[in-house]
Parts: C-alpha cells; sequence; structure tokens
C-alpha cells in the first residue's frame, strides 16, 4: 500500500492514540470529581468526538480522487451533517437525561480536552507525513 493511499489512515491513528488517553485521563478526573455522572459524560464525550473527527476522515478518503466540486461537495455536506447531529444529539441529552445522569460540566471540558488532542494528534501525524507537492 502506497503512503498516498494509507494518508487518512495514518492520520486516524495519529489522531486516536492522543485523544483516547487524553479522554481516559479526563474521563478518570471527572469521574473522581464527579462520580458516575461524569463517567457518562466522559464516555459519551469520547464516543462523539471520535465520530464526528472520523466521519471527517472518512470523507477525506472517499472523495479524494473525485472532482474538487464533487469533493468540496462532500466536506460541505458531512459538516453540516455532523453539526445538525450534534445540535440534535445535545438537544436530545439536555432533554431526556437528567444532571444526575450525565453532568453537563463534565461533558463539556472532555469534549474540549479531546478535541484539542485529536486535533493535535492529527496536526503531528500530517508533519510527520512529509507530502511532496505535486506539479
Amino acid at each position: 500500500m502506497s503512503s498516498e493511499s494509507n494518508f487518512e489512515n495514518k492520520m486516524w491513528r495519529g489522531a486516536v492514540l492522543p485523544s483516547l488517553v487524553t479522554g481516559l485521563i479526563s474521563g478518570l478526573v471527572v469521574t473522581i470529581w464527579r462520580g458516575r455522572p461524569g463517567a457518562f459524560a466522559a464516555l459519551l464525550a469520547i464516543l462523539l468526538v471520535f465520530i464526528f473527527f472520523s466521519v471527517h476522515l472518512l470523507v477525506a478518503k472517499i472523495s479524494k480522487n473525485l472532482d474538487p466540486v464533487l469533493t468540496m461537495l462532500f466536506a460541505m455536506f458531512s459538516y453540516f451533517a455532523k453539526v445538525i447531529f450534534l445540535g440534535v444529539l445535545l438537544f436530545l441529552i439536555s432533554k431526556f437525561t437528567a444532571p444526575a445522569t450525565v453532568d453537563r460540566t463534565s461533558f463539556g471540558i472532555c469534549a474540549i480536552l479531546i478535541t484539542l488532542a485529536w486535533l493535535i494528534g492529527e496536526i503531528r501525524a500530517y508533519l510527520k507525513l512529509r507530502l511532496g507537492i505535486q506539479t
């Protein structure tokens, strides 16, 4: 498998490890701080961040050989679909779960930390790829 065809897999692997470590550490901290509601919030944050960013890399993998206009269409569609999905999910969590079940503060803190870890890991993986500019 060439490095070009493995690009998204390397990016995903580069982002997963720091995100998982950050999720586990932040999950442990909020579990100690808030108990079971903190643990549920951390698990939900880990799941949400992994799905959100994995979809981005999947769309990049699917659309890499398409026309640039179609690639942009896929990117915009996936972005708006993720934002709508995120909004619906957060609405459902706030409407149908009690704060005693899922701690909102713990969720927010964990989601932000895991997102930062994912982005840093993805940037680090990208910089390690050393892609040449094709003309």
